[in-house]
C-alpha cells in the first residue's frame, strides 16, 4: 500500500484580494489522475465564505501538479462550490465562458519580496529609500540584485511540478521581481498562474519572508507591479489583417468597457494607472504598436507576422485575479464587430 498527500488549494473570500488556502489529504494508492481525487469540503466560515451556522463549502478538483517538495504529494487546485454543488459567489473560474480553449493568456505576474522585519521590500534600507528605479531591472550583483536564491527556487520547484512558467527576471525597483506563464485555455491560464502564486508564497515561508503583491505597496517614483495580460483567439492568431486588429481593440474602448476591465483589474489600481510609468490614465483607453503607455498594446512581433499573433492588455495589476481578467477579455473579445476579410 503507498499513501500520498494531496494538497487542496482554494481561493478565500476575503477581500479586496482573495488569499490561497490549503490543507492536506492522505490517500491510499492514489493514481496521480485529476479524475481520481474526490471532493472534499471545509468550513465556510473561516474563510469569509460562509455563515457558522450552515458552513460547509465544497472543494472540486480541477487541476493537479506533482508537488516537487514534498514526497509523494500532488497539488490540487479546487474551485469553491456551495454546499448545493453551484458555484460559489468568489468562484471567479466558474465565469470564464471558454469551454473550447480556443483563447491563449501568457500572464506577467509582478511582485514584491517582503521583509516583515522593516515592512519593506527586500533590499530596502531600514530608513529611507534605495537609489530610484532602473539599476535593478534585470540586474546582476548583490548591489542590485535582492532575493535571487528565493527566485531560482520557485522557478526550480515550478518546472519540476509542471507548471507552464516561461521565465522571470528581476523587475525596476529594489525587490521586485517578475514570473511568466503561459497556457491553452483561460481556465488552465489561471491555474497556473493560481498554483505558481501558492508555490511562491510557500518558498518564501522558509526563508522567513513574505510575497507582496499590492500594485503600489511603496508609493512615490516607482512603477508600481502589474499582471499584463497577453492573450489571443483563433482570429488573432490567423487574420491576418490590421483592421481586424484595430476592431478588437475598439472593442474595449467605451467608458462602459473602461469600468468593467479596471473592476476586475485589481484594487488601487489608481495608484499605478496614472498615465505616467509605462502606464494609461486609469480612465483612459488608448492602443497603439509597440506602445508600453498604452493601455492594450500590439506587439512588434504580431505585426512583423503579418497581423498574425496577440494582444497585450497593460491594465491589470499584480493582485488581480487571472481568472476575472481572463474572463472579461474573452467576453470583451467576443463583442468586437469584425468583418472577416474576403
Amino acid at each position: 500500500m503507498s499513501l500520498s498527500k494531496l494538497e487542496y488549494i482554494w481561493l478565500d473570500g476575503y477581500e479586496p484580494m482573495q488569499s490561497l488556502r490549503g490543507k492536506t489529504r492522505v490517500e491510499k494508492n492514489f493514481s496521480g489522475k485529476l479524475e481520481d481525487c474526490p471532493m472534499w469540503s471545509f468550513d465556510g466560515s473561516s474563510t469569509r465564505q460562509a455563515e457558522g451556522g450552515s458552513s460547509d463549502c465544497l472543494l472540486k478538483p480541477i487541476a493537479i501538479f506533482p508537488d516537487p517538495d514534498r514526497k509523494n504529494a500532488f497539488l490540487v487546485m479546487t474551485e469553491v462550490l456551495n454546499a448545493d454543488g453551484t458555484p460559489h459567489v468568489s468562484n471567479g473560474r466558474a465565469t470564464i465562458d471558454d469551454d473550447d480553449s480556443d483563447f491563449w493568456f501568457g500572464f506577467e505576474q509582478e511582485y514584491f519580496l517582503w521583509d516583515p522585519s522593516t515592512n519593506k521590500p527586500l533590499g530596502f534600507p531600514a530608513e529611507g529609500y534605495p537609489n530610484p528605479q532602473g539599476q535593478y531591472y534585470c540586474s546582476v550583483g548583490a548591489a542590485n540584485t535582492f532575493g535571487r536564491e528565493i527566485v531560482e527556487d520557485h522557478l526550480d520547484i515550478c518546472l519540476e511540478a509542471g507548471v507552464n512558467i516561461e521565465g522571470i527576471n528581476a523587475e525596476v525597483a529594489a525587490g521586485q521581481w517578475e514570473f511568466q506563464t503561459f497556457a491553452k485555455g483561460a481556465k488552465a491560464a489561471g491555474d497556473h498562474v493560481w498554483v505558481a502564486r501558492y508555490l511562491l508564497e510557500r518558498t518564501a515561508e522558509k526563508y522567513g519572508l513574505t510575497i507582496n503583491y499590492h500594485c503600489k505597496p511603496v508609493l512615490g517614483d516607482w512603477n508600481g507591479s502589474g499582471m499584463h495580460a497577453n492573450f489571443s483567439n483563433t482570429l488573432l492568431r490567423t487574420c491576418g489583417d490590421k483592421a481586424t486588429y484595430e476592431a478588437v481593440c475598439e472593442a474595449f474602448a467605451s467608458d462602459k468597457m473602461i469600468k468593467a476591465h479596471i473592476d476586475v483589474y485589481g484594487p488601487d489600481n489608481h495608484l499605478r494607472l496614472t498615465g505616467l510609468h509605462e502606464t494609461q490614465a486609469i480612465d483612459k483607453f488608448s492602443y497603439g504598436v509597440s506602445d508600453r503607455g498604452a493601455s492594450i498594446r500590439i506587439p512588434i512581433a504580431t505585426v512583423e507576422s503579418g497581423w498574425k499573433g496577440w494582444l497585450e492588455d497593460r491594465r491589470p495589476n499584480s493582485a488581480a485575479d487571472p481568472y476575472k481578467v481572463a474572463g472579461r477579455i474573452v467576453k470583451t473579445v467576443k463583442t468586437a464587430k469584425v468583418l472577416v476579410p474576403a
